[in-house]
């Protein structure tokens, strides 16, 4: 027999499965109106988590959106929230009206554009088919959006159990369990990549002190997380090369230059031509050498190329590039340390990462390849490695080294990075952190490319290594509190 003479019967059992669940679903929104008592102290801390990932003003669409609850405390520019329980719908167009619903299966919804986020919260453990879903999804992502999913830890199930036999919780059919490695597994599958994954919510009950501490401290240290209630995922579609944009991006260099005249004339020589086009970005900051007048001489020298040239009116290697790319043209914005410490040929290495799709911010590292004798201290060595381990934490994603100045990441992306940036302040004063904490704010892609770390063949180094080390941990610091501890 055929896999096709099959399908009447699929269809037939997903067809009961589905009148169940929207039953039972209507049942539960005439039967309990404002919710369950014992569940709203976990809605408001899911609500908490899922707002740490969501920024305001984007928009999101909300799959399996029950009372729109959620939705609305996301706090979208527009949102649409999507159910199959018709009483469930009816209860969220009345409580915000602001929002639009739809009354659906979500296997099958028809909802019109693309969003910057897709919410499938608590949605997983009774759909009919998750696969199916994820292939649906993509009608309504751009490269940019992101997919964002709670889903209960199977060692909860007990308790759950407990809780909903109490009365305490919404009662629920038979339900799906699956492991965080099958949700990635079918995100793969469909085209999506996992970008991150917490654990979230030690303590779904609403006690004072108690709950708090557990949440937003325990929860998220490795021994107690094991054990939290919720797994977030953060996702997103992985463009094919054949989506890819037809017309090539122009491409900015920004080069941070103070004391380094030296170092001019091979820069402008050896910087490769990418995309439809490269312009060099030079920022002069305040030298005591000639470098202003080195790079005039360049500038005059290569009609053939294309420059940008000021000098900054801040102190900082962080705040060159800044007003670097304020000053760039390009759609595509590349950072590269004028002391040649990095070869100006590796760029096309980034280029390649960051046009295959693989990843939205592409961060260097020094620490793979052998080094010059002379590249970096043994202290600075090992330092750059401990950042690397404690930023893998920080930002949930595989960081190797944090202060390697060569990173490359999209116009747009900055601009929003930019927009947000008084989330964090102003104190980095290299310009990486300010990268890698928006990036992982926007829940970016971050991927690093290995580079050979060469010894400066001119000048010395602008870092002050106590000094910036004090700042670095307090940047540290703050990372933890604004994206880890919240």
């Amino acid at each position: 027999m055929s896999t096709d003479s099959h399908a009447p019967v699929v269809t037939e059992r997903r067809r009961l499965f589905t009148d169940a669940h929207r039953a039972h679903w209507d049942r539960v929104a005439r039967d309990a109106p404002n919710g369950f008592a014992g569940g709203r102290g976990y809605q408001r801390e899911l609500q908490r988590v899922i707002r740490n990932v969501v920024l305001p003003g984007q928009r999101v669409l909300e799959l399996g959106c029950g009372a729109g609850d959620l939705l609305a405390a996301l706090a979208p520019s527009a949102g649409v929230g999507v159910d199959f329980s018709p009483e469930m719908t009816a209860r969220a167009a009345a409580r915000h009206p602001a929002l639009r619903f739809v009354t659906a299966d979500v296997l099958d919804a028809e909802v019109d554009g693309t969003f910057d986020v897709i919410v499938l919260s608590d949605l997983l453990n009774e759909i009919w088919d998750a696969q199916s879903l994820f292939k649906r999804m993509a009608r309504w992502c751009t490269p940019d959006t992101r997919i964002v999913i709670s889903l209960h830890s199977q060692l909860w199930k007990p308790a759950l159990d407990v809780v909903r036999a109490l009365g305490l919780a919404a009662p629920m059919l038979e339900q799906n369990w699956f492991t965080p490695t099958d949700v990635t597994m079918l995100l793969a599958l469909e085209g999506f990549e996992t970008v991150r994954r917490n654990r979230e919510i030690l303590c779904p009950a609403p006690i004072p002190l108690v709950q708090p501490l557990a949440n937003r401290w325990l929860a998220k240290l490795p021994l107690f997380g094991a054990f939290s209630l919720v797994n977030v995922f953060v996702a997103r579609r992985v463009t094919p090369r054949s989506e890819a944009p037809a017309v090539p991006p122009r491409v900015s260099v920004v080069v941070p230059a103070s004391n380094e005249a030296g170092n001019i004339p091979a820069l402008v020589e050896r910087i490769p031509e990418m995309g439809a086009g490269t312009e060099i970005v030079f920022v002069e900051g305040g030298s005591t050498d000639d470098t202003w007048a080195a790079i005039h001489r360049e500038v005059a020298a290569r009609p053939d190329r294309e420059f940008r040239v000021l000098q900054q009116t801040g102190r900082g290697k962080g705040d060159a590039v800044r007003a670097g790319f304020r000053e760039a043209t390009g759609n595509l914005f590349m950072i590269l340390d004028a002391d040649i410490s990095v070869a100006p040929e590796d760029l096309r290495l980034f280029y390649d990462a960051i046009m295959s799709g693989r990843g939205e911010m592409i961060n260097g590292v020094r620490l793979v390849y052998p080094m010059d004798g002379k590249a970096m201290q043994f202290a600075n060595l090992v330092a750059n490695k401990a950042f690397g381990l404690i930023f893998t934490w920080l930002l949930g994603q595989p960081v190797k080294e944090t202060l390697c100045g060569t990173k490359v990441l999209w116009r747009r992306h900055y601009e929003q990075i930019a927009a947000r940036r008084a989330h964090f302040g102003e104190l980095d004063p290299f310009g990486d952190f300010d990268l890698l904490f928006g990036a992982a704010r926007l829940s970016l892609r971050i991927v690093d490319v290995p580079v050979r770390y060469q010894e400066r063949v001119y000048g010395s180094t602008n870092i002050q290594r106590w000094r910036h080390g004090v700042l670095l941990l307090r940047m540290v610091l703050l990372a933890a509190r604004r994206l880890r501890f919240v």
